[in-house]
């Protein structure tokens, strides 16, 4: 891990260099582009640009071929679906519909940005899975036409032991969270372990304690425990209160 994490500031003067143009005339040989493929080879690190209005991927960094056996030129969102872990494609389908909400409501609201990130298991340029971070800046602009524009940035973090929760989360506006990925970043994420999500999910579908007891081979009283457990964690008065909340964040 690298000791200093500013250097994401470069993202945001790439950024601000290319953006005018729509990132179309980004140049490989431009010595902030040369800086920054050294650090992202250093950092097992590639990122893309892409507009999310237009669903389209703008450009892509050179070690998306060393990360994920896929090259710069023909990246796509198909690309992940047929990477990821069966266990998390639930996960990164409520992960891609938060993503195009904020986008939604910044195009709406005509001004802002967002931070959005998540930790994903997924196949790497070998064929096997690795715990990849996906970092997303998300922001309006009027700049070189109307839309919302994200920079992702993705991180091999197989050297993070994931906690009790399996996995980051983080959806705000704390640009301090875009860095490069510590254990303090890695570390947010839901209070709520595997088992308890399994149930808020099934509450959330309208399933009763009994049946929910019965499709996780648990006693009655089980269920109940955790329930009070999820509340108790939670710090909220009643279940509909926290399923509200979660749908909001994404995360069911």
């Amino acid at each position: 891990m690298p000791d200093n994490i500013s250097y994401y500031n470069l993202f945001f003067r790439l950024i601000d260099k290319y953006g005018p143009a729509g990132f179309s005339r980004i140049d490989g040989h431009d010595p902030l582009m040369v800086e920054l493929e050294e650090i992202m080879k250093k950092n097992d690190q590639f990122f893309y640009i892409g507009d999310l209005v237009l669903f389209k991927i703008l450009y892509t960094s050179k070690r998306s071929l060393d990360m994920m056996g896929i090259e710069p030129s023909v990246l796509s969102g198909i690309n992940y679906f047929q990477s990821l872990h069966p266990d998390e494609i639930n996960r990164h389908n409520l992960g891609r519909t938060m993503l195009l909400k904020l986008a939604h409501e910044l195009y709406s609201e005509e001004k802002g940005y967002k931070l959005l990130s998540s930790n994903y298991r997924m196949k790497n340029a070998e064929g096997k899975y690795s715990n990849f971070l996906m970092q997303f800046y998300i922001y309006y602009s009027t700049i070189p036409y109307k839309s919302v524009f994200t920079f992702k940035v993705q991180t091999n973090i197989d050297w993070f032991k994931q906690h009790k929760h399996g996995y980051h989360y983080y959806l705000g506006e704390d640009l301090s969270n875009f860095r490069y990925p510590d254990r303090e970043l890695l570390m947010k994420g839901p209070v709520f372990s595997r088992r308890e999500f399994d149930i808020i999910s099934l509450l959330e579908k309208g399933h009763s304690g009994e049946q929910i007891a019965e499709k996780l081979f648990l006693s009655p009283n089980t269920v109940n425990t955790h329930r009070r457990n999820i509340l108790r964690k939670s710090g909220k008065a009643n279940m509909t209160e926290l399923i509200h909340d979660l749908k909001e964040q994404g995360l069911i």
